[in-house]
């Protein structure tokens, strides 16, 4: 199976629905997207709705992937503009999902792979993301040619007595 990838889709009911429906499923099938397990539709809609509402100005950008197949969404990534002029060579990744039925065939590394050749093209020097210690995450992101570049310990408070590392990791585009 292949994937369509759409940067800046329209943003339809049906499609708003569909992210929200990914960004729970991939999160209650162990994904870290702001929030732990278990996770309600109605739980993760006010922050989509919040993380949508900064697309249009052209800084935050949405990419999408579709199975070509089926027109299924399989997941979504949102390109970040920090709006701090010493930044604008680079972009911050964010909420990178993937339904847990596109995961294990490589869709995540086409995915990243498509916000790359984005991020290319538009002269960007690099791009960074954050993500949450303790799942093993880091090795996937340094597969797809990101680098641990910082850690903040115990950053992320995901229950009670449950503290993760926020790692950074970028990807040099130079």
């Amino acid at each position: 199976m292949a994937l369509r990838f759409t940067l800046d889709p329209e943003l339809t009911p049906e499609l708003v629905e569909g992210l929200v429906d990914v960004w729970a499923a991939a999160t209650n099938g162990g994904g870290a997207i702001g929030f732990v397990a278990p996770v309600t539709r109605a739980e993760v809609r006010p922050t989509a709705d919040k993380a949508l509402a900064g697309l249009g100005d052209g800084l935050d950008r949405l990419l999408v992937a579709h199975d070509e197949q089926t027109g299924r969404l399989a997941g979504a990534l949102f390109l970040v503009d920090l709006r701090f002029s010493l930044m604008d060579h680079w972009r911050t990744v964010k909420r990178v999902m993937l339904h847990p039925d596109f995961q294990g065939r490589g869709d995540g590394v086409a995915l990243l792979a498509e916000a790359e050749r984005h991020a290319r093209a538009w002269g960007l020097a690099g791009l960074q993301l954050d993500l949450r210690g303790g799942l093993g995450l880091e090795r996937f992101y340094e597969r797809c040619g990101y680098k641990e570049v910082g850690r903040l310990p115990g950053a992320l408070r995901v229950a009670p007595g449950d503290d993760r590392d926020s790692v950074v990791m970028w990807l040099d585009l130079r």
